[in-house]
């Protein structure tokens, strides 16, 4: 790894530990020029996973969109943004375990709805009304409506 204060080729590893999500390696390495120390990561590189739009426009899955979704979702809500991360994890977790070049942003949208519904309801509620494009009244009742009916099923 070159050595981001002067440059020179070799570094040496002095310690390493996995990053608190498991997701990385952070490396603390020491210049053998200069003898500064610096941090490094090391990430799995994960294979270019493509989203299909409704319009059938294709681009690259970004998680960050689908947490920027959800913190709308659940603003002024009582969830937590380790339980936000947890959600987008997992989302992009069974995104990337479908062993699927492509994904549509329907089953992207479906599996976060699962996740928010188990979470909070108010939020799960408002990512569906944007989600599913209610246009009226009648429609958004049914979907609580469903809600309701459901939670007397489970009780």
């Amino acid at each position: 790894m070159k050595c981001q204060f002067c440059n020179c080729p070799d570094s040496r590893v002095i310690d390493s530990r996995p990053t608190e999500e498991g997701t990385s390696i952070r490396r603390r390495r020491e210049c053998v020029n200069c003898g500064r120390r610096f941090t490094t990561y090391e990430k799995v590189e994960m294979p270019q996973l493509l989203v299909i739009k409704k319009d059938n426009t294709r681009e690259l899955f970004d998680p960050q969109k689908i947490r920027n979704g959800i913190i709308q979702a659940c603003h002024k809500r009582p969830v937590s943004a380790a339980d936000i991360e947890r959600i987008v994890n997992s989302v992009e977790q069974m995104a990337y375990n479908s062993l699927q070049e492509e994904i549509t942003t329907r089953q992207i949208g479906e599996m976060v709805m699962a996740s928010l519904r188990q979470l909070d309801e108010v939020a799960y509620v408002r990512f569906a009304s944007v989600y599913r494009q209610f246009t009226d009244i009648p429609t958004f009742m049914r979907e609580l409506r469903h809600m309701l009916d459901e939670n007397d099923r489970d009780k």
